[in-house]
């Protein structure tokens, strides 16, 4: 998550963009970004600008911070393009959020100086469990109760922005969307997705280049970027429980997306044992049903989600 606000250093210097430059356009044009990370951070802000611009249809930008990188990001993204001012971030903590985690979101808003309220879910979230008591009965904990709370989140962000005028931003990134960790009706609400063309190590390599060479100093936490990434939907959770590390599931999505590789030469191209690449693409298959929902995707790559990769909702290509 994050809220937050200064204004920005006029220094860019060039750092160590990660990011495929041919993907992502490096080095084209007149030259004036030779940095990948800073042609990165333009277009997204440019996209960002436009959308609210072009469409009238919002005052600001609203978006929920859970202490995470990807809603730290997309704050930071935000405040760039729109203004401090017209940028507002909800912290919606449950009984799951960790204390670093409210911290980091709290003190990246204050860094950017950025709206933020806190709205505690707890009470709704119980709540809501007691009304589908007679539905759940005695079945054990899993991913109902998890996206429960995120439903819960995406609930109060979309009525703060009918009730402000503003237009919500999804926080989602390319890995998550590509292997549906996210859910629909949570997370996934918005009016624009503006990091939703960008790997999970791409956005962490954006999120450091912020702090090193576009700010110079702290403003997305040093926690944030360096902690195990995690929706923390259940205890002690961990992305790592259920996926490859993210350099590894990246290397894999790069190939099966934007070069199109099938199955069998992306295992020839070593990135991945045989029995994961094949987990991983399973995902990406069974989950085209959720990007064909989410919201529109800033195009940075490519091969991005949304129009320019049509794929059959469904399909029985894995038996």
């Amino acid at each position: 998550g994050g809220r937050g606000g200064a204004g920005r250093s006029d220094a860019r210097g060039a750092g160590s963009g990660a990011g495929r430059d041919e993907a992502r356009g490096a080095g084209s044009g007149s030259g004036q970004y030779p940095d990948p990370q800073a042609r990165l951070c333009e277009a997204i802000c440019s996209g960002i600008r436009d959308y609210f611009d072009k469409t009238g249809a919002g005052k600001g930008a609203v978006l929920g911070l859970s202490g995470g990188i990807d809603s730290a990001l997309v704050a930071v993204l935000a405040a760039e393009a729109l203004g401090r001012d017209r940028v507002t971030g909800l912290l919606m903590p449950s009984g799951f959020s960790s204390e670093g985690s409210i911290l980091d979101a709290e003190t990246l808003a204050n860094h950017l100086g950025i709206r933020s309220y806190q709205l505690p879910i707890g009470e709704l979230y119980q709540t809501a469990l007691q009304t589908l008591s007679p539905v759940f009965g005695d079945l054990p904990f899993n991913t109902a109760e998890e996206n429960l709370q995120s439903r819960i989140r995406g609930t109060l962000l979309m009525a703060y922005a009918n009730k402000h005028g503003d237009l919500l931003l999804a926080t989602g990134n390319k890995s998550e969307y590509a292997v549906g960790y996210s859910t629909l009706y949570g997370d996934m609400n918005g009016a624009l997705a503006p990091i939703g063309d960008l790997w999970k190590t791409e956005v962490y390599a954006l999120s450091r280049w912020f702090n090193e060479q576009y700010y110079g100093r702290e403003v997305i936490p040093v926690a944030t970027i360096e902690k195990a990434p995690s929706a923390e939907l259940r205890p002690d959770q961990k992305d790592s429980d259920s996926l490859p590390p993210y350099d590894q599931l990246d290397a894999m999505l790069t190939l099966a997306i934007e070069y199109q590789l099938g199955e069998s030469q992306i295992v020839k191209a070593g990135v991945a044992p045989a029995d994961v690449v094949h987990r991983i693409l399973r995902l990406v298959d069974r989950n085209e049903f959720k990007r064909f929902q989410a919201a529109p995707i800033l195009k940075l790559s490519v091969k991005a989600f949304g129009t320019g990769r049509r794929r059959p909702i469904v399909q029985g290509w894995d038996g």
